[in-house]
This record gives C-alpha cells, sequence and structure tokens, in this order.
C-alpha cells in the first residue's frame, strides 16, 4: 500500500515522500530538514508546526533554543510569513496519493496551505487503498470539515500556463511513520 501510494504522490509533482520506522526517526529527520531551510527569526524564515499527536513526543523549548523562527502557535500571521509549515494528517489514499486533513482546527489549514514547504506528518497506518475505503472510515459526525491534499499547490487556469504554488505550498513533503497511530477509527 505505502509504495503505491508514494508512486502516486511523487507523480503529483513538487512532492517527496519519505518514510521512517519510529517518530524518533521522523523527528531527527524533521531537525535536519529545519536545519537544512535555514530556518531562523527573520521573515521568510520562520517555520510554524500546528497540534498532534506527534508534537506531544518534541521538547518544544528545545526546538525553539535550535530554531529560533520555530513557532508552535499557529496564527494567520505566522504563517504567512513561514518558510515552513508542519501538520499531521489524518488518512492517506494509495490510489491517488493524496491525504485527509481535518480541517476543522483552523491551525492545521494554515501550517499546511500559507507556508511555502509543507511538511505533512501521516501515519503509514492510516493509508488505505482507495476512495471507497477512506470514504467508509471517515464518519460525518467526526469529520465536519475535511481537506484532500494531493502534491503541491498548482493551477493552469490561467492562459494554460502551469503555475506552481499560488493557491498554496511550492513543495510538499510526505513523512509516513510506521509507529504514529492514528486516531481509531
Amino acid at each position: 500500500m505505502f509504495e503505491l501510494f508514494k508512486t502516486r504522490a511523487e507523480a503529483s509533482g513538487n512532492t517527496e515522500v519519505k518514510r521512517f520506522e519510529t517518530t524518533g526517526e521522523a523527528l531527527g529527520f524533521i531537525e535536519d530538514f529545519l536545519k537544512e531551510e535555514n530556518i531562523h527569526d527573520a521573515p521568510g524564515s520562520y517555520a510554524v508546526w500546528a497540534n498532534g499527536p506527534l508534537l506531544e513526543q518534541v521538547d518544544k523549548k528545545a526546538m525553539v533554543e535550535k530554531f529560533p523562527g520555530l513557532s508552535f502557535e499557529v496564527t494567520r500571521e505566522n504563517a504567512k510569513g513561514a518558510r515552513v509549515g508542519i501538520s499531521q494528517l489524518k488518512m492517506g489514499i494509495a490510489e491517488t496519493g493524496g491525504m485527509a486533513q481535518d480541517s476543522e482546527d483552523v491551525t492545521q489549514r494554515l501550517a499546511s496551505a500559507l507556508c511555502w514547504i509543507h511538511v505533512a506528518i501521516l501515519p503509514t497506518t492510516k493509508i488505505f487503498p482507495d476512495l471507497g475505503d477512506f470514504f467508509k472510515r471517515m464518519h460525518p459526525r467526526e469529520y465536519k470539515f475535511m481537506t484532500l491534499i494531493t502534491g503541491a499547490s498548482k493551477t493552469a487556469d490561467i492562459e494554460r500556463v502551469l503555475a506552481v504554488g499560488v493557491h498554496g505550498p511550492e513543495k510538499l513533503m510526505i513523512l509516513c511513520v510506521d509507529d504514529l497511530e492514528g486516531e481509531q477509527q
């Protein structure tokens, strides 16, 4: 299931998928990625991280000391000026390479849509084969506002010229984590 998801997600363009056995490995990658992206306290160099289960394992104080431009308080203003936004998504769909985000929480939407690079954290166990299986697992009472994300933002609605990053991130980095439990279905 993971291999199909990875193939389809990366085929959508400007998307990279990585798989980690443990949350510790994924957190190490995130630290390296923030360092590589030169996250610091300057406009256009910020990062925001929306609340989620993986974040519960992070020493926030130590992370902010390493990356002074990192904020765990996601607001419209700091997300708009951020280079990187990190959020945790609910489910993946192998057939399309897409992911489902519980968008009822505005901080999830801000971290995934306003930054130049979206780092999406996804439990590998929550990747389902197709849209039919995905819809069987979500109940309208639990998910009132769901966003499906497939690839980085792109449009060709102006003179049929492809533009990347116009309506959202220009790059999507998906981190699939094997030992990260998603919410129970």
